[in-house]
């Protein structure tokens, strides 16, 4: 049985927002903001404006882009948690 003195630590948190965060997941899998458009049904603009912090992504957005980047919406959502907690 592993005690906790046989753990690594974790190294600090990187702080992304979540605009930062859609932009590397989609970064990571290769798309363009017009290709996360095709697969989202959100505009490019509206990428843009998220990716660079100028709108709110919102839950819905959040649970679509989630969807289409195959991961889970918090991931978006919360992509600070460890500074917003």
């Amino acid at each position: 049985m592993r005690t906790k003195k046989d753990l690594n630590i974790a190294g600090a948190s990187i702080l992304m927002s979540p605009g930062d965060m859609v932009r590397t997941l989609r970064e990571l899998k290769g798309w363009s903001q017009i290709k996360l458009a095709e697969e989202t049904g959100i505009s490019q603009a509206n990428i843009s404006a998220i990716e660079n912090g100028r709108v709110e992504i919102g839950k819905q957005r959040a649970i679509v882009m989630a969807e289409a980047l195959n991961v889970h919406p918090a991931s978006i959502m919360f992509a600070d948690y460890d500074v917003a907690a």
